[in-house]
């Protein structure tokens, strides 16, 4: 994990590892916690989309992927927050119809019946349990933006995927916009640029 200081005093951006994303889950006080983690860490919603998804939201594509629709994503333009449709990982579907099962969750219900804020504080909780758990005191740091960071993060620097592609998916609307996710490489991406010319 790196931490990386902001303009306010105290607070880090968090740049996570999928291993440390695993930590956070195995931290997680209840399933519905554990889905608010995935849903942060591996569809990239932010803390105020979370509490919109539900069960109806969820649809197959006709290569048998599927997709969790947004309804309102992040206004960036000042015409109210557009719909979008974010990529729906097998393993985070399966855990969102086991979640569906097991709470007899409606179609039409929220799958996380909380506010922004509730959303927020279960990361925050989830976080400083992994703290206990693991020892390492940089997860007091974590907040649900750091999982959405490593949600890009993965995509495009990790796989390498189109800018283009991930923007669609994640809801941003410029390069500017996830141009820092570019400019942090993580340990395992350094150490194979160096391997690969030979150093």
């Amino acid at each position: 994990m790196r931490l990386e200081a902001t303009s306010a005093e105290g607070e880090f951006n968090v740049w996570l590892t999928d291993a440390e994303i695993e930590d956070l889950r195995r931290a997680a006080a209840s399933y519905r916690d554990d889905v608010i983690i995935q849903l942060g860490a591996y569809v990239g919603l932010r803390a105020f989309e979370i509490p919109q998804v539900t069960p109806s939201d969820i649809s197959e594509t006709e290569s048998g992927q599927y997709r969790l629709r947004v309804p309102k994503g992040k206004d960036t333009t000042g015409n109210g927050g557009k719909p979008r449709d974010a990529y729906l990982p097998d393993d985070v579907e399966r855990s969102l119809q086991q979640f569906q099962n097991a709470e007899n969750i409606a179609p039409k219900n929220s799958f996380v019946d909380l506010t922004e804020r509730g959303v927020r504080a279960v990361v925050k909780r989830t976080a400083e349990a992994a703290v206990e758990e693991t020892g390492d005191e940089d997860f007091q740091h974590v907040s649900s933006h750091d999982l959405r960071r490593r949600f890009a993060q993965r995509l495009l620097v990790d796989e390498n995927m189109n800018p283009r592609v991930v923007m669609q998916v994640g809801g941003w609307d410029s390069f500017a916009a996830i141009e820092p996710y570019l400019n942090a490489p993580t340990p395992e991406v350094v150490d194979e640029a160096f391997v690969d010319v030979g150093l």
